[in-house]
């Protein structure tokens, strides 16, 4: 109670909190939040219901629990839950002090992790708040006892104590994800055009060689260096650093979040310096222009009571997509044809072979994140068929766009976020983006009025189709078919159990589909040749030819059925170089590929 006395004197006027972990090796944590000078007549306390980063609900209520209510005495006071992640006070005076257990079991970037080899803060999975004083300065306590030697890493704001933080309101503390533990750092320096400099270090929880850390790091900062050149400059990071909140051990779930001024990565896997979690490195950084900054106006402000939907995720999450791999490319890691013959074909891919790429828009697809944004449910759904993650189809309509901007305009995507960036994401105060904001912006770098207004309804608003070999070729790529000629049913997940059965939607246009049969159908027979198994499946394959029907038998239910079936040729593409394909690669193509994939 001294303690919470000494933070009452000290902060006034402030919400704040105060965390310990008596029962940490259970994931458990104790909270208490405190707020003096309450104006209203009944205290609403809630926990969220959504996470910045996220767009469905996640029910983070479900793992609060024991909460009583206090006045400044320490006497009882009477709390109401009113809904299941919802609390009030009635009458609550000038004071009260809330107290909750918090259990964390699930370290990555949008639950809590709390255990005895470390904690993992996402701050809407773990801390209530009180409605209505969303501008009211918090402070935050972090009880960690010294003979555990841990350090904290946050982009909260630090005091004088390096235990305790603060931040300006809710809407930033919601955004400071917070990792304690016995932590490994590594920092260094960017220093902006207009001279001012900026720290940046990644906080690394995970047992790593330091050789091996050091070197992991200064790729990092080359991908940095990169990013910077994208925009032309570092943001102004709040309080002069950035945070790469890396927790990279088996014991965390997959996962990458970014915040305004730090990122919170998790991989889980033993720390080897691996090239290939670069890649995370390089997109979530990439977001603390595009999303944390150049806002949508959609998410602006979050709202943690409900699902949050964006006409823009296209734009925040799909352009990020196709830079985060491009420049580690740039940083000079990797090779040009690997990132061609995988982060290309595979964004293509999308646009051209999936039902959601090819019959809905980019701002559709945005629009369903509030459902498929890792949200749960347990009844089938047909989004196979209704819906293209965002984030690989917008990072196809990315590549569309800078290689035309490249051939037509002389210009490059580069120019296009940079244009965002000093229309939105500089000014002070920022200023929201709309889709229409962003036609603005293409027009202004293209000045090209129409050609802006064209593409948005073609590629934005709408879902035409794209040729991208045409767009390929002045770079020496081109598209082929992975497999010519070979017969093709479907890429619907099948599962040999009793015979193979379709475990996932079939989708439309392909033969499965149009044949009728769809998910949980048992197939028998193709050809009158018996099919069990994966391996029948593909020898009764490999003797049929695309565009000639042959008869079906499947199990539906406990009905059996037969009926006609037509294999098309295997859809699937990949990209190849002119080198490979043995086509002329003249030097204005070598300036090309060089311009679009080089570091800058």
């Amino acid at each position: 109670m001294a303690l919470v006395c000494c933070l009452q004197t000290a902060i006034g006027q402030r919400i704040s909190y105060i965390v310990s972990f008596p029962n940490l090796a259970h994931h458990e944590a104790l909270i208490q939040l405190i707020v003096t000078d309450i104006s209203t007549r009944t205290a609403i306390f809630r926990m969220s219901r959504s996470s910045p980063g996220r767009y469905a609900t996640h029910e983070f209520g479900k793992n609060v629990y024991d909460v009583v209510a206090f006045d400044q005495q320490g006497k009882p006071l009477t709390i109401n839950r009113i809904d299941g992640d919802v609390y009030e006070v009635p009458h609550p005076g000038n004071y009260v002090r809330l107290q909750y257990t918090l259990y964390g079991n699930y370290a990555d970037g949008t639950y809590v992790g709390l255990d005895p080899s470390g904690i993992h803060f996402n701050m809407p999975g773990a801390f209530m708040w009180l409605k209505g004083v969303d501008n009211t300065p918090i402070t935050i306590h972090f009880d960690v006892p010294a003979e555990w030697h841990w350090t904290i890493a946050t982009q909260l704001q630090p005091t004088n104590d390096p235990l305790t933080f603060s931040a300006r309101g809710l809407q930033y503390f919601m955004d400071c994800p917070t990792v304690i533990g016995n932590l490994s750092y590594r920092s260094w320096e960017v220093k902006n055009p207009d001279g001012k400099k900026y720290a940046f270090r990644i906080a690394l929880d995970g047992a790593a060689d330091s050789t091996q850390f050091t070197q992991f790091a200064e790729k990092v900062q080359r991908i940095v260096r990169q990013e910077q050149a994208v925009y032309g400059e570092v943001p102004a990071y709040d309080y002069g650093t950035y945070t790469f909140l890396a927790s990279i051990n088996p014991y965390v779930h997959g996962d990458g979040m970014e915040h305004r001024n730090s990122t919170m990565i998790s991989i889980p896997a033993p720390f080897y310096g691996d090239d290939r979690m670069l890649g995370v490195f390089a997109h979530e950084f990439f977001h603390c222009w595009n999303v944390k900054r150049i806002r949508p106006k959609t998410l602006e402000p979050f709202n943690f009571e409900k699902s949050d939907m964006s006409y823009e995720l296209w734009f925040a999450e799909g352009f990020t997509q196709y830079y985060g791999n491009l420049l580690v490319l740039r940083a000079g890691i990797g090779k040009d044809t690997d990132f061609v013959r995988r982060t290309v074909a595979q964004l293509i891919d999308t646009k051209m072979n999936t039902p959601g790429g090819k019959l809905y828009s980019p701002v559709q697809a945005s629009e369903l994140a509030v459902f498929t944004d890792a949200g749960v449910s347990v009844d089938k759904t047909n989004y196979p068929n209704i819906f293209a993650s965002y984030y690989p189809y917008g990072g196809a309509i990315a590549l569309a766009l800078d290689l035309q901007l490249r051939e037509k305009f002389n210009k490059t995507l580069d120019d296009v976020m940079q244009g965002a960036w000093k229309k939105f994401g500089k000014p002070q105060p920022e200023v929201p983006y709309t889709v229409p904001g962003l036609e603005e912006v293409l027009a202004s770098v293209t000045g090209d009025k129409k050609f802006a207004q064209q593409y948005f309804d073609q590629y934005i608003y709408g879902h035409a189709p794209i040729d991208y070999n045409a767009l390929l070729a002045p770079a020496g790529f081109r598209l082929k078919k992975a497999e010519p000629g070979k017969a093709w049913i479907g890429s619907g997940r099948m599962t040999e159990r009793e015979g193979l059965i379709i475990e996932g939607n079939t989708l439309r246009g392909t033969p499965l589909y149009d044949a009728g049969l769809d998910v949980d159908d048992k197939i028998l027979a193709i050809d009158n040749q018996d099919v069990r198994t994966m391996a029948d499946l593909n020898t009764v394959l490999d003797r049929l030819h695309p565009g000639t029907p042959v008869t079906i038998r499947y199990l539906h239910h406990t009905e059996e059925k037969s009926g006609k079936i037509v294999p098309q040729e295997n859809p699937a593409l990949v990209v190849e170089t002119f080198e490979t394909a043995g086509l002329p690669v003249t030097p204005a193509i070598q300036q090309f590929r060089q311009h679009w994939l080089g570091a800058k």
